[in-house]
């Protein structure tokens, strides 16, 4: 599976890629400012999953059945909470 990654996430492409992931932005696909409609569809019509933080783009995402990641902040607060727990244990939440 190739990652689209919504124009707000470009920047972690190198990222993803040495993850493994094939990856294209959405500046490359040459969708910059472009309605959030028509992201999904691109996403959709070359088979690939969207990466985005915006609410709308995901939840047209689901309408359309497309394959999509919504990272919201209450997941980013989840993940640094975790990694915060993990990398320090001896430190407690107040």
């Amino acid at each position: 599976m190739k990652l689209l990654l919504d124009e707000m996430f470009a920047g972690l492409k190198e990222y993803f890629e040495i993850l493994g992931w094939e990856v294209v932005t959405a500046q490359e696909a040459g969708l910059r400012g472009v309605k959030d409609r028509a992201v999904v569809e691109y996403a959709i019509k070359n088979n690939l999953l969207l990466v985005t933080e915006d609410q709308k783009p995901a939840e047209l995402a689901e309408l359309k059945g497309a394959k999509h990641i919504l990272i919201s902040s209450a997941l980013i607060a989840k993940i640094a909470d975790e990694q915060i727990k993990e990398k320090y244990p001896d430190v407690t939440q107040q």
